[in-house]
């Protein structure tokens, strides 16, 4: 599975886990110790996060049920929480320096693959 960015023309991650039940969005990404360039996280659904216990700093993109990005965090800082994105169906966590790298930005299209 891959995540794209389809108005940059820019792959994101092609190693994707999706967290789509309540306990895999607990979990998310604690006990991870890094977060390698490739990976990525997607809650399904959501609209914020915490970085509570986390050990790195994570990019976010907050995505719409049409796949259009409504906003991005870069480089959140473990114990952080993040605001609601009420228009938000599913988050993309990224490991930090992800969204600079693709110059995604809100607007742009994400596919899921």
């Amino acid at each position: 599975m891959e995540i794209i960015n389809q108005t940059k023309n820019t792959k994101l991650a092609d190693r994707v886990i999706i967290a789509n039940t309540a306990f895999k969005r607990m979990k998310g990404l604690l006990g991870k110790k890094n977060f390698l360039s490739g990976e990525a996280l997607v809650l399904e659904p959501a609209n914020s996060i915490h970085t509570f216990f986390m050990g790195f700093p994570i990019d976010l993109i907050f995505v719409n049920k049409k796949n259009i990005v409504q906003k991005t965090v870069s480089s959140l800082l473990p114990n952080r929480l993040t605001s609601v994105y009420f228009s938000s169906k599913f988050v993309i966590e990224l490991p930090a320096g992800t969204i600079q790298l693709s110059s995604t930005a809100a607007g742009d299209t994400i596919i899921i693959k």
